[in-house]
């Protein structure tokens, strides 16, 4: 199934009837074992890209902002969903590491934007093919038809939790 073939999320459907207050187990849900699974693969990215003077913290907006060509501070934030006290922090390391640069808007100086610097272009090259790793290790004993519905649920379910924020 192709993430453009999943059905889209009804903004106005009943809620699903599948967990009950009475019984409820926190490590039996979707959520925990999505947290779970999503910390798992950071941790085990972390450890390869250690290697490479990485930590997720850090090759999340470097790659980011190698995807987009540069982004504003608040882009990355919200993209990062950090608070702009964070993002400042962040930015200040990475910037010390030499991997990312501000530079002021001369069109609005109030607007600050994020690019790469060579040292972080260099830094980042090696992400993609240990994420790739990473989450292949991950998908061991999963068919392609398997992997291609859990991202259509899963996108499915993040379009609903999208649609449920935007809900009045």
């Amino acid at each position: 199934m192709s993430l453009d073939k999943v059905p889209s999320a009804p903004r106005c459907a009943p809620a699903a009837d599948f967990y009950k207050a009475a019984g409820y187990r926190a490590e039996e849900s979707v959520g925990y074992l999505m947290k779970r699974v999503m910390l798992s693969i950071v941790a085990q990215a972390d450890k390869r890209l250690g290697e490479h003077g990485l930590t997720s913290a850090q090759w999340g907006p470097l790659m980011r902002l190698q995807s987009s060509g540069g982004s504003t501070v608040a882009e990355l934030a919200r993209w990062l969903q950090i608070d702009a006290g964070a993002m400042t922090r962040l930015l200040d390391r990475l910037e010390k590491k030499g991997l990312c640069k501000r530079v002021r808007s001369t069109e609005d100086r109030r607007v600050v934007r994020v690019e790469l610097t060579p040292d972080g272009e260099a830094a980042i090259s090696a992400v993609p093919a240990v994420l790739a790793e990473v989450m292949n290790a991950h998908l061991a004993g999963f068919s392609k038809t398997e992997w291609q519905a859990m991202k259509a649920y899963l996108t499915r379910m993040l379009k609903t939790g999208d649609a449920l924020r935007e809900a009045p």
